[in-house]
């Protein structure tokens, strides 16, 4: 009698895991399912252990790691040739880390902040469905929201900053538009962004990701307030200027 009869499936060779997938995507079977992400949790577990220094909560990451894994199992597609692992590991790894993007943003962003961040999405979901799906203008925006076009900038800066989720997911589904107007709006910010100098980056990371104050900024870049002040307001009024072309 093979010695393996009636044994759990996390226990079979570590080679057969590919036919095990492909067995799970022709059977849905629950319980194959089941073994699957048991036999994977370590990796999970051990992908979380690389963060335990950061401020979020280890459990909480393994938790973060583990829905990953089990959202890695249902999508994985052995036919198209490659690992589970290859296919498993950067998709928890961007889940941790757009967890702890997330938190640090919640953390440090000054709920004035993330009022107007609330408010601009809002209107960005209002006009879209008015128009058709078509992208609204910064002014469009800045009305709907009532908001000063500045405001809206700053929003836009901090969303991009503290936004993890990869471009390719965004525009995964052609058919919503919502989705590649956020497409739309976060490559042509990327590219205004882009053309500024390195310390206007700095200046605008600093400021929307970070969250710091203008001062706290010029003490760390060894600038004086008002310079700081000087270059947030030029780097918004360019931002302003590339997006309203």
């Amino acid at each position: 009698m093979d010695s393996r009869a009636g044994a759990p499936l996390v226990t079979r060779d570590v080679h057969e895991p590919d036919e095990l997938f492909a067995e799970l995507r022709r059977t849905h079977d629950a319980e194959l399912r089941s073994a699957l992400i048991e036999r994977h949790l370590p990796l999970a577990r051990s992908l979380a252990a690389r963060y335990r220094y950061t401020p979020q909560p280890f459990e909480d990451l393994v938790q973060v790691a583990s829905l990953a894994l089990v959202k890695a199992v249902d999508a994985f597609d052995p036919e198209r040739g490659t690992s589970f692992v290859a296919f498993a590991v950067p998709t928890i790894v961007g889940e941790l880390k757009r967890s702890m993007r997330s938190s640090a943003w919640a953390l440090h962003m000054p709920r004035s902040l993330q009022e107007q961040v609330a408010a601009v999405s809002r209107a960005e979901r209002v006009l879209s469905a008015r128009g058709g799906g078509i992208a609204p203008t910064v002014q469009e925006l800045a009305a709907e929201a009532q908001l000063s076009v500045e405001a809206v900038l700053e929003a836009f800066a901090a969303r991009n900053a503290q936004d993890a989720t990869p471009i390719e997911s965004v525009a995964s589904d052609p058919a919503d538009a919502g989705h590649l107007d956020e497409l739309e709006q976060r490559l042509a910010l990327d590219d205004a962004i882009a053309g500024l100098s390195r310390r206007e980056q700095e200046i605008l990371r600093l400021r929307f990701l970070e969250g710091l104050t203008q001062t706290a900024i010029g003490e760390r870049l060894g600038l004086a307030q008002f310079q700081v002040s000087r270059i947030l307001r030029a780097s918004l009024d360019e931002l302003r200027s590339q997006l309203e072309r």
